[in-house]
């Protein structure tokens, strides 16, 4: 859930909306002459609202602009121990990561935190950053996630297209795939989580689902809300149904039936009308994970 850190009454708001990471934003959603004043009303925010437990982020301005180290020192060095992660915006190089790691850590000692206590999220947004998203992927053990800014990522590239994103009817196919499939595959190369950008009509609930599948049926961890009705409809995409839950559980059970010392100790089972092995597993393992965050319970036999 983006929350821009210029405004009290969304900062306010925002623990109350059930989004399982909240990132208060120095950079898009606040005007040039307001961004030095958000800070402190982000450091307010973050050491006197109270935030669950959701991951806590705060999104700095990149670091072609003037504000990137201010607004590190100042927010990192005063909100204490509850900020969780920094989102970089606009990474175009592994380098820009190292820069803000080697600040991270700095900072972090002169306000007795712990030493990499401070995640990182790379936003990729441009073509460059597209070009080098493997090697911005491994350049520092505290980034976290790697997540796709379409809107500027459609203005980096040109294309002459407003839509940023959503799907265009008259092109022939989903003109972001090589894109989502390309962050996908460094984030997961290098264990990271994987998440979508906004979709900036608000209003618009059926194509915010429509965009939602798009990723989470690739396999993307999660995606961005600008609005707290996009997050029920969040939750409810990107977590399993009752029926994946339950079948996960039941294909986890026969391959350990089949694959354990008491079984017929073989590679692969049918399951019902289905061959599962350890493919299978892994596959249900996630599921499994997933659906326990979003709070399933097996279904009574």
């Amino acid at each position: 859930m983006s929350v821009p850190a210029s405004s009290e009454r969304f900062l306010n708001k925002a623990p109350t909306v059930a989004a399982d990471m909240t990132f208060l934003d120095l950079e898009d959603a606040v005007a040039p002459l307001e961004k030095e004043g958000a800070r402190a009303k982000a450091v307010d925010a973050i050491k006197n609202l109270d935030w669950g437990e959701r991951v806590l982020c705060v999104r700095v301005n990149a670091w072609d602009t003037k504000w990137t180290y201010g607004d590190v020192i100042e927010v990192v060095g005063n909100a204490g121990e509850r900020l969780d992660e920094i989102m970089l915006p606009k990474v175009n190089t592994a380098a820009e990561v190292i820069a803000l790691d080697l600040l991270l850590t700095q900072v972090e000692i002169n306000s007795d935190l712990p030493i990499g206590q401070i995640g990182i999220e790379a936003q990729i947004e441009t073509a460059r950053g597209l070009i080098n998203v493997e090697e911005i992927c491994g350049a520092s053990r505290r980034l976290e996630t790697i997540i796709l800014g379409p809107v500027d990522f459609s203005a980096s590239m040109e294309m002459p297209s407003l839509a940023g994103g959503l799907q265009i009817p008259e092109y022939p196919g989903d003109y972001f795939h090589y894109v989502f499939m390309k962050i996908l595959m460094a984030g997961r190369a290098n264990g990271l989580q994987v998440i979508d950008g906004p979709y900036v009509k608000v209003r618009d609930s059926d194509g915010f689902r429509d965009y939602c599948q798009r990723t989470a049926i690739l396999g993307f961890d999660g995606k961005w809300a600008l609005h707290p009705d996009q997050v029920t409809i969040l939750n409810e995409v990107f977590s399993p149904t009752q029926e994946q839950y339950d079948k996960a559980c039941s294909v986890l059970e026969a391959y350990a039936e089949a694959t354990d010392g008491s079984g017929e100790r073989k590679g692969a089972v049918m399951f019902g009308d289905e061959m599962i092995d350890e493919a299978s597993r892994k596959v249900a393992v996630k599921l499994k994970m997933r659906g326990e965050r979003a709070g399933l319970t097996r279904s009574a036999a």
